[in-house]
């Protein structure tokens, strides 16, 4: 696992993978299934994992959160950044703190917390975390002014943030003014593009955010890595095509739910038996899963023709 502090060029170097977490059916950690997984991600150029909301560490046993740890450490490769996360709730994430302290994460994202928040208390819940943990961490922007641009800069300033993880989702991701503001605070090169695929070629473009987040990575990863090179190297038209291969899963996962939708599909692809969704989210029905075995399997396969050049019909 890398653990050197993160740069913006590290950031740039590869799609930010936001996998799936592995379960049994007994709902513990499944170590080979998270390797398997996590090592199909590697060999197709995806340096750095990011686990959050897909592999709902919302609704982690504090309990496993030890383990759970040893096992993202123990799956990846020595030159794999790996960042997981803590909270949503300010409590968990304090007590998640003194269990990290004992692993060398360059950093961890918080959780976006909406209920029985505000924003002065988060920034502080931000702060008083930060500081305990020791290291800067990943600010998750979930929420249309979740958190005041001005206070955003200040957390930067005080040298509180590693980077930025920017998930607002817009009708028109290119009219922003949240975004924007963001940005007269933080520095374009530590924010991510959030939300897959879609408004990744806009936000790099058009904001000059340094790189994206991606869910659907987890199932084309050579074809997602294609598409970031594409834009880095200003080729807005290839990038576009291979944007638009992503959509069909994607849409699916915007139309039934993200995670859920995400998690059955690395299985029925057959990359790894991510098993059971923990509670409090539900299994998919049969028509649904059906659906969504063609557009992952579509994509899958799509990722085994190495060049992209070969664009499905």
């Amino acid at each position: 696992m890398d653990t050197q502090p993160i740069t913006a060029a590290r950031l740039a170097e590869s799609v930010i993978s936001v996998p799936p977490l592995a379960r049994k059916p007994d709902l513990t950690i499944d170590r080979e299934e998270n390797r398997r997984l996590v090592q199909y991600l590697e060999a197709d150029g995806v340096s750095t994992l990011l686990y959050g909301g897909n592999a709902i560490l919302y609704h982690v046993r504090p309990s496993e959160y030890a383990s759970l740890l040893e096992t993202l450490v123990e799956v990846s490769a020595a030159d794999t950044l790996v960042i997981p996360s803590v909270g949503p709730a300010f409590g968990t994430m304090m007590d998640q703190a003194d269990v990290l302290a004992d692993f060398d994460f360059p950093t961890v994202m918080i959780l976006p917390q909406r209920e029985i928040a505000d924003a002065t208390g988060i920034a502080r819940g931000v702060r008083l975390f930060a500081e305990k943990y020791g290291r800067p961490i990943v600010l998750y922007l979930k929420h249309d002014r979740w958190l005041d641009p001005a206070t955003v800069g200040k957390l930067h300033k005080d040298g509180l943030i590693s980077w930025v993880k920017y998930a607002v989702v817009r009708d028109n991701p290119s009219q922003d003014d949240y975004l924007t503001e963001v940005l007269q605070q933080v520095p374009g090169e530590i924010v991510v593009s959030g939300i897959g695929e879609q408004p990744a070629i806009i936000h790099m473009r058009d904001f000059g955010v340094g790189s994206f987040t991606s869910g659907c990575v987890c199932v084309a990863p050579g074809r997602s890595t294609e598409l970031l090179n594409a834009v880095k190297a200003g080729q807005y038209a290839q990038a576009d095509t291979l944007r638009e291969q992503f959509l069909p899963l994607e849409d699916l996962r915007n139309n039934i739910q993200p995670i859920r939708v995400l998690h059955r599909a690395v299985e029925l692809a057959g990359i790894a038996k991510t098993g059971p969704l923990l509670p409090m989210l539900g299994e998919l029905n049969s028509v649904d899963e059906s659906a969504i075995a063609i557009a992952a399997k579509q994509l899958y396969q799509w990722n085994q023709r190495k060049s992209s050049s070969a664009l499905p019909a």
